[in-house]
């Protein structure tokens, strides 16, 4: 991998960052000048000022989002700081740009305080159709994204929960197909329980699975340590472990049909995948490297596999979630992403890998698929307008 990082470190210098701000209109004259600024440019003032949902109509509100990090949970870095968050907010946006057609602005906050943090998004949400909350670390994101959920009227995002987790659900709900299993006869799996674990297992729970195992660094979690947790980790015992049980993720894994890992490398052995129950899933995607080499997960008896690698078959990318997630919530000038439109999205995504295309090194579109994005932004627009929070 040292090339890929030298070569991306050019790429960055030579480049200065990967965005740019592009003209929609002509600015080549003084008329062009008194339609785009003074002093045509106070008629759509006037408007908004007259109803505020004009906004959508005369600006790019109706197509723009802020990527807000605190630079706390970067990639496999960790807190880093706002200043070295910044090639990541920039490379999120640019995959807005070229999946979604939407126009993102990298904005890194330097406060690691929720409350400021609120209040700073609060602020600028007037520019903004949509925030994506990104890399920020658990369990704060989570009390950050449900204020502002609450408090703003447009889409807020997490993308670090909920577009990992709307990739996992669509693939596994394609693995089982592979292996001919039933969500609601499964258990499964889940090592980490921060951002993207804890969202995971909420979305696997709304699908049906009845019994889920989650571990993180302090091993199983049980609701009879309930007072011990944060109030993220109480919400998750309510959904898993549902017999109390103390024991290892190895002992676990002997029940699992399912493991999901979203947490450290290599602490899954070939061992452990063997004694799982027939025709076992594996999705590995702690990054770099994942819970199990891919190699070794064949080899132990995996009969479907995934990770967040691009090397490998059934990348799990958020990449597949977030731009059309956001291009169907805009679309429809959505007030909210819900719970049901995290589940279109997820149920959307699975729907394109046909049964002619699906098998087990193939449960989930390839990231550069052409057809993704649309066809999620219509299942979300359409779940927005349901759930009746579209203001169209």
């Amino acid at each position: 991998m040292g090339d890929i990082y030298q070569e991306a470190l050019k790429l960055h210098e030579e480049a200065k960052g990967k965005l740019s701000v592009e003209l929609k209109v002509s600015l080549e004259n003084e008329h062009d000048l008194s339609l785009t600024y003074t002093p045509g440019v106070a008629q759509p003032c006037r408007e908004i000022a007259a109803n505020k949902e004009n906004v959508y109509k005369y600006t790019w509100k109706q197509n723009s989002v802020a990527v807000v990090s605190d630079g706390t949970a970067v990639l496999g870095l960790g807190d880093i700081g706002p200043e070295a968050a910044m090639p990541v907010m920039e490379g999120k946006a640019i995959l807005f740009k070229k999946f979604g057609n939407i126009d993102a602005v990298p904005i890194c906050l330097d406060t690691k305080d929720p409350q400021e943090i609120i209040q700073i998004v609060k602020a600028i949400a007037p520019t903004f159709g949509g925030i994506n909350l990104e890399d920020i670390s658990a369990p704060r994101c989570v009390e950050i994204e449900r204020t502002l959920i609450n408090e703003l009227d447009i889409p807020v995002f997490h993308d670090d929960q909920h577009g990992t987790a709307i990739v996992v659900v669509a693939g596994l709900l394609n693995a089982l197909k592979v292996v001919h299993k039933k969500i609601e006869d499964i258990t499964v799996v889940v090592s980490g329980t921060g951002a993207a674990g804890s969202s995971i297992i909420k979305m696997i729970h709304a699908l049906g699975v009845k019994e889920i195992y989650g571990f993180n660094i302090n091993g199983i979690i049980t609701k009879e340590d309930y007072n011990q947790y944060d109030f993220l980790t109480q919400e998750l015992s309510e959904m898993t472990n549902s017999r109390l049980k103390r024991m290892t993720m190895k002992e676990a894994m002997n029940e699992a049909d399912v493991f999901i890992g979203v947490s450290a490398p290599g602490i899954l052995t070939k061992d452990m995948v063997r004694s799982m129950k027939r025709d076992p899933i594996v999705f590995a995607m702690a990054n770099p490297e994942p819970e199990i080499k891919y190699e070794d997960a064949i080899e132990a008896g995996v009969a479907v596999m995934g990770t967040g690698r691009s090397d490998y078959p059934n990348q799990i990318n958020n990449v597949l979630a977030f731009p059309g997630l956001f291009r169907g919530a805009l679309d429809v000038y959505a007030r909210k992403i819900t719970e049901k439109m995290l589940m279109a999205a997820a149920y959307s995504l699975a729907s394109i890998v046909t049964d002619e295309e699906l098998s087990a090194t193939h449960v989930i579109p390839h990231v550069l698929d052409p057809r993704v994005a649309k066809v999620v932004a219509k299942a979300v627009a359409k779940a927005a307008q349901e759930e009746k929070v579209a203001r169209k």
